[in-house]
């Protein structure tokens, strides 16, 4: 064992030293000196200018300034804005991968904020991964404390990436007054009407931009590992155009709500479906009246013309030929039932939605929102009203309406008489659907329940009126 061991070690000490003369004594510049190699070639490229501190060097591009007005006071008057007095910083990174795991690096962050009426861009890059400390310092000083970013998607990607990589350096992630996503605004209130709610979407259907030549997100990362590697930098020039763009698209979409929603009387003359949003979102502030408003006009633009604009005669087809609930049992169109969790259709604006946007705004369901609106401000009366309306159709939603209206009847208006009439009516649609080979078994219990209670209420009151 002695000498087996003494054998080890020679061939160690042997492997060592063969290791060490196969090192080059002069391995070519710096580290600092490379990464200076690197600044200069992404400067150049870019046309932008090298900034060296004591943690390291990064590139800074800044564009000339666009005017994009944005009324304040008027965009604070809607629904989750900021306050008209704090100072906006809008934000978007390009990465090296599309998680925000540790190894994940925000190698490009654009920022952009208003000075008066104009919008200033600048863009900080890292030339190389030993620089993120002078990015991270540089992005903190740009964020004010009071500051609220605006991103999109950056609740959710952006900026848990960046508080990490912070982390990862031993540092507080810049203070800031709050944070103003668009993406869940733009899916409240525009998703109805949008193939899927990408920036890139929102652009052209909101705005009017349509980019040409614009990279795509997962040819990103690659492009500038291929860059650290030895690569041209021409290949991020396209990059930083886009990520130039969605910076840009984030003031222009903030500018786009407050000129179209953030007056009143302007705000009427909005599509249906958006206006349909916008009430939600005042509602889940407790902003009622506002919502109320925003129903009614909806109400109106719907009489006038198709809910969902340009989208209405094809969605409408689509109902027609595709939809489970309006398909008789015995039509090859219609799934066969093998049991287990029954597949619920979303019911427009009730309690049974399953999806957000698998069902468009309809009138409809513009008057379900109303209805359940109108009851929670109080005025249970025009909530009948509205109710009684939406129980003279056929479908399922009559018969949910038949029920709201009991309720409404019995609890807060004191009629059992109406009320009564109510489920029967419910009984009548159920019976129908029956026929048609769409039973209602849950709604029919319901209903059952509400008219046996009805029965015992009456006659307890007749016993004591005897009495």
């Amino acid at each position: 064992m002695i000498d087996s061991g003494a054998t080890l070690a020679r061939r160690l000490e042997r492997y060592r030293a063969a290791m060490h003369a196969a090192v080059p004594r002069d391995t070519g510049p710096p580290a600092a000196a490379c990464g200076q190699g690197l600044a200069e070639r992404l400067a150049a490229a870019m046309d932008g200018e090298i900034v060296v501190t004591t943690e390291g060097t990064i590139v800074r591009c800044e564009v000339p300034t666009r005017p994009i007005p944005v009324d304040r006071e008027r965009l604070a008057a809607l629904p989750g804005q900021p306050p008209p007095n704090t100072p906006l910083v809008c934000l978007d990174t390009e990465t090296t991968g599309l998680a925000t795991a540790a190894g994940t690096v925000a190698w490009l962050i654009g920022l952009g904020w208003w000075e008066g009426d104009r919008f200033r861009q600048v863009q900080l890059l890292l030339p190389d991964h030993a620089d993120e400390r002078a990015l991270l310092t540089s992005l903190a000083t740009t964020i004010a404390p009071n500051a609220w970013l605006v991103t999109y998607n950056g609740r959710g990607f952006d900026w848990p990436l960046l508080v990490a990589r912070y982390r990862l350096a031993r540092r507080s992630a810049p203070v800031h007054g709050g944070h103003l996503d668009l993406l869940p605004i733009v899916r409240r209130l525009f998703r109805h009407r949008m193939a899927d709610a990408r920036l890139r979407t929102a652009e052209a259907e909101l705005l009017g931009l349509h980019r040409v030549g614009d990279v795509e997100g997962w040819e990103i990362p690659s492009r500038y590992l291929q860059f650290l590697r030895g690569g041209s930098a021409d290949g991020l020039v396209e990059v930083v155009r886009h990520n130039d763009q969605d910076v840009r698209s984030l003031a222009r979409l903030l500018a786009h709500l407050e000129m179209r929603f953030g007056d009143a009387h302007r705000r009427a003359e909005a599509a249906p479906g958006d206006l349909a949003g916008l009430a939600r979102a005042f509602a889940r502030e407790h902003r009622l009246g506002e919502a109320l408003a925003c129903l009614d006009a909806a109400m109106v633009r719907a009489v006038d013309g198709p809910v969902d604009g340009p989208l209405a005669p094809i969605r409408a087809a689509a109902r027609e030929t595709t939809s489970i609930d309006d398909e008789p049992w015995w039509s090859p169109r219609r799934p066969a039932d093998f049991g287990g969790r029954t597949r619920q259709p979303p019911i427009l604006g009730g309690t049974l939605q399953t999806a957000a946007f698998d069902a468009p705004w309809t009138t409809e369901r513009i008057a379900i929102d109303r209805a359940h609106l109108l009851r929670r401000l109080g005025r249970h009366q025009d909530a009948a009203e509205a109710w009684e309306a939406l129980a003279a159709g056929t479908g399922r939603c009559a018969i949910l309406a038949t029920i709201e209206l009991a309720k409404l009847q019995e609890h807060r208006l004191g009629d059992r008489i109406a009320a009564m009439g109510a489920v029967l009516r419910g009984f009548s649609l159920i019976e129908r659907r029956g026929r048609l080979g769409r039973p209602e078994p849950a709604l029919e219990a319901d209903l059952v329940r509400r008219h046996d209670r009805l029965q015992r209420r009456g006659a307890i009151v007749a016993r004591r009126s005897i009495a």
